[in-house]
């Protein structure tokens, strides 16, 4: 494993801490952050970017930003907030669950993020 790898996991790891607020990473978590990476698919979080696609072996455009978007029923528990974020490799938008803490900040609860999607244009044999 190169010296960029590591710095991939570990930033993805330390991302995904962040997001989680007061509720560190368990074990599983990590192996499941690591598997993800182990297969060379660093393209996933891009994807979720505005403008990162297959095509362009998804490299988001700037300014970066991503889209999420709400139904009728993401706000239908209290404290908590399912939304959906559109990934450019995805036919449909995938989910997060956020909790509200009581101080009134929002943590990342659930994520079905780090799923598959259509392999960058690069890493195809087939495209």
């Amino acid at each position: 494993m190169d010296l960029s790898e590591v710095r991939k996991r570990t930033f993805a790891k330390r991302s995904a801490s962040f997001l989680r607020g007061p509720r560190p990473l368990s074990g599983v978590d990590k192996q499941f952050i690591r598997d993800r990476f182990m297969d060379g698919k660093d393209y996933i979080p891009r994807s979720y970017f505005k403008g990162a696609t297959p095509q362009n072996d998804y490299t988001p455009a700037e300014p970066y930003g991503i889209k999420v978007s709400e139904n009728p029923y993401s706000y239908t528990n209290q404290g908590y907030a399912k939304l959906f974020l559109t990934s450019g490799g995805a036919d449909s938008p995938r989910e997060v669950t956020l909790r509200q803490t009581k101080d009134g900040k929002w943590y990342l609860w659930e994520q079905f993020l780090l799923v598959g999607i259509r392999e960058s244009e690069s890493s195809n044999p087939w495209a």
